[in-house]
């Protein structure tokens, strides 16, 4: 392209200067959505430090004890056997050719698609004591009671461990395989020269490597095992999540449920902290010269059906185990589910993704753009503010968009009766605006995080050019970056439009009466037993969950198998 300019330079950057007016109002835009996306944090905070009724002496001394030492333990096996999964998976899948690699490559990330909460329906529904499972076991040995034999049970600490281990290591093998496709395979080569076996290779050269990326899936996974709520409420295993469904719900104190909802960011914020610290002490760097690309040795005999059987476990426990059973009951009971009531779920949900999918993409973009055309140091710091609602667990954000949008709705019906001697009730508390606050704030960060990665490809000459022309700033954007965004941005919205779908904690809190979603009708009929009765909303999600999978192994695939 042709060079710019000095004239045209200095345009340029008279535009993008603090005292520009262009600049300043998409400071002020970003620092508008910033505010907006902080808010229900700064609920959260405010009324766990200034609560009606202080009962966190109470708490203290009584169940969150309990509360922390589940989560802790929760998150401590999750996060061991979910790093396990995913580092073995992707050390296999980079290093070494063995029997339906290709095929694994892809398929390891199928459990992606399978929220925590419907693998442990299905789970729970095959291995309790009236399930198939035992009732298979007690056929072939001739046992009559629970007393004859010994069978472990799934709704424990130990069983929620495994379920989200099988759905959650996908973000671990996501980021270590992408990591560890970008070596030379020189190191290894030095490595072999040395003298070193494979293993030692592995904890010497290749966990060092992958540090940076593994706390990245790390951290994500952890953040996911605390947001949950289906899980732990069906195992009854009294994690934070839990206690503070049950302080507000039960017991009704708000305060008491924005103290542990303080907490849990506290630990978010934590796990954020500790996964940008271990990536910016751990540096490694390629030399200036041609490297050799990584070429994954072969594994014959015994190895190699290892490696395939254990890549294969995966998928076979975490995906198509759980679809299989949820395929059978969609057929079986399809004559009754299939039904007015279905696609009135369906269309709840698919509303709220759809409306969310398309906001949080304005915006995201929008807010990316605000950092190119009117860069500072200010303006990207609530860039990053108005992504924090990602490290905010669901049952958080619900308290902290149900306060202030209480306290809102009070103060306008307060006005009315005033003013005009009437009452306007709720006007955003307990609908679908409300929902919609929250998943905003909470995936935000996705729709960002996707167009600032696609700006970063679009060279700031096209900017200048267009600018020579005329064209303003929202010009631009809409003439030039938009068409050039827009597979970043449906990525984004895909991503969204899915992760919607699937939530469920705070969908639970804030629906309106009388207003249901797949994810909340399916959590009410397996918390009663009666999984086959809900089976077909779970295998609507489940496959609309694969969509972002495919979309993520391609954006992270750099070559061909």
């Amino acid at each position: 392209m042709e060079a710019v300019s000095a004239p045209v330079i200095r345009e340029l950057s008279k535009h993008a200067t603090t005292g520009s007016p262009d600049a300043r109002r998409w400071r002020f835009f970003s620092a508008i959505v910033a505010l907006i996306a902080v808010i229900p944090l700064l609920a959260v905070i405010y009324v766990a430090f200034f609560p009606t009724e202080n009962i966190w002496p109470h708490l203290w001394s009584t169940v969150l004890p309990r509360y922390l030492e589940a989560t802790f333990f929760l998150m401590l096996g999750v996060g061991l056997l979910a790093t396990f999964f995913g580092v073995t998976s992707a050390w296999l899948v980079a290093f070494y050719r063995f029997p339906g690699r290709k095929l694994f490559s892809w398929a390891l990330l199928l459990p992606f698609a399978v929220p925590a909460y419907v693998i442990a329906y299905v789970y729970t529904d095959l291995l309790e004591y009236s399930g198939p499972v035992q009732a298979l076991l007690r056929e072939w040995f001739g046992w009559r009671t629970p007393r004859d034999y010994w069978f472990p049970q799934i709704r424990s600490l130990g069983g929620a461990i495994i379920m989200f281990s099988l759905v959650l290591y996908p973000y671990i093998y996501l980021t270590c395989r992408a990591a560890l496709m970008e070596q030379s395979d020189s190191l290894l080569m030095a490595s072999r020269s040395l003298g070193a076996g494979a293993l030692r290779t592995f904890y010497r050269i290749v966990l060092p490597i992958i540090r940076p990326a593994l706390a990245v899936g790390l951290a994500l996974v952890l953040m996911e095992t605390l947001n949950d709520f289906g899980t732990v409420s069906f195992f009854a295993v009294q994690t934070l999540t839990a206690g503070l469904y049950d302080t507000w719900l039960n017991l009704g104190n708000v305060g008491g449920a924005a103290q542990i909802a303080a907490l849990m960011v506290g630990i978010a914020l934590a796990l954020l902290y500790l996964e940008r610290a271990s990536r910016h002490k751990s540096k490694s760097y390629q030399s200036g010269g041609r490297t050799r690309p990584l070429t994954p040795t072969q594994l014959t005999g015994k190895s190699g059906y290892i490696a395939s059987a254990f890549c294969f476990l995966l998928v076979f426990f975490g995906f198509l185990v759980p679809a299989s059973v949820l395929g059978y009951y969609s057929i079986e009971y399809f004559d009754v589910t299939w039904n007015s009531e279905f696609f009135r779920l369906a269309m709840n949900s698919l509303q709220l993704a759809t409306i969310a999918a398309a906001l949080l993409v304005i915006v995201g973009a929008l807010l990316a753009y605000s950092q190119r055309i009117a860069p500072s140091a200010l303006n990207k710091s609530m860039a990053r503010l108005a992504s924090v609602g990602y490290a905010m667990p669901g049952a958080v954000l619900a308290i902290g968009v149900i306060v202030p949008l209480g306290a809102l709705d009070n103060g306008i019906d307060g006005v009315a009766r005033d003013y005009f001697n009437t009452s306007t009730g709720l006007i955003f508390s307990g609908t679908i605006a409300a929902i919609i606050y929250a998943y905003s704030a909470r995936f935000l960060a996705i729709s960002l995080g996707s167009a600032e990665s696609g700006l970063g490809r679009i060279t700031p000459s096209m900017d200048q050019a267009a600018r020579t022309l005329g064209h303003s700033s929202l010009s631009i954007l809409t003439k030039v970056h938009l068409p050039l965004l827009s597979r970043s941005m449906l990525t984004a919205a895909i991503i969204v439009f899915v992760d919607v779908l699937k939530e469920l904690p705070a969908t639970l809190i804030l629906r309106p009466f009388n207003f249901e979603t797949l994810a909340t009708y399916l959590y009410q009929y397996a918390s009663d037993e009666l999984l086959e009765h809900s089976a077909l909303a779970a295998m609507f999600i489940v496959a609309t969950g694969i969509i972002p999978v495919i979309l993520l192994n391609r954006a992270s695939t750099a070559k061909q198998y």
